[in-house]
């Protein structure tokens, strides 16, 4: 069968998807693949709350269901190793796009960026225990201040986790994604992006295996 590929990811690889909002960015990849049969797409959010959230929740499930994605509502990023589906599946691509704790104080706030690193932290914590060999974890996160201040490589590093490569994100690269707010009075608007990078993990090299930057 033919390989197809969008940006970094192919259809030969296994895929999970972790704090997915419309799943927008899990159906742009199905599409470009012809197939979602290699993917898992997962959200903290029950089913309900994804069709009460989302004008396109709906369509966006219907059609990654008929591309034979499979779908798992309810799932923790400080948790998900140890999830039913999850627990001893292991993944070439574990993807989080734009991360967030939710608003309860301003974004420059220290509090409000400890919230949000400690996301991020467990769901490294997480997503390196069900990590496939030379599998890759992916962040992308917003790089210009204060979300800076999150240190995603510095998270990462604790985490046992080593960067392989830090690439420009731009969203027009992922036709029919939608980046929408999950929390707030605005959830299920989109918000801007911004200078935005994907963050490539890899698990600490052993040798010669990986080659980390």
């Amino acid at each position: 069968m033919e390989v197809k590929k969008i940006m970094h990811y192919s259809s030969s690889q296994k895929i999970l998807l972790v704090g997915e909002g419309d799943f927008s960015f899990s159906l742009c990849l199905a599409k470009a693949f012809g197939t979602a049969a290699n993917m898992a797409a997962t959200s903290l959010d029950s089913e309900d709350s994804i069709l009460h959230n989302y004008s396109s929740g709906s369509t966006n499930l219907d059609e990654l269901e008929e591309l034979g994605c499979t779908i798992v509502h309810g799932v923790d990023a400080h948790t998900m190793s140890e999830h039913t589906f999850l627990k001893g599946n292991h993944f070439d691509r574990i993807i989080f796009n734009f991360p967030h704790a939710g608003f309860t104080l301003p974004e420059h706030h220290w509090f409000q960026i400890e919230l949000h690193q400690d996301l991020v932290r467990g769901f490294l914590g997480n997503a390196r225990e069900i990590l496939g060999e030379n599998g890759e974890i992916h962040v992308t996160h917003k790089t210009s201040y204060p979300f800076n201040k999150w240190e995603i490589e510095k998270l990462a590093n604790e985490a046992g986790l080593c960067i392989v490569e830090k690439v420009p994100f731009y969203r027009w690269n992922y036709p029919g994604y939608i980046n929408k707010r999950g929390h707030g009075p605005k959830c299920g608007r989109t918000f801007p992006v911004g200078e935005s990078a994907t963050f490539k993990f890899a698990l600490d090299p052993v040798g010669e295996e990986k080659t980390c930057l």
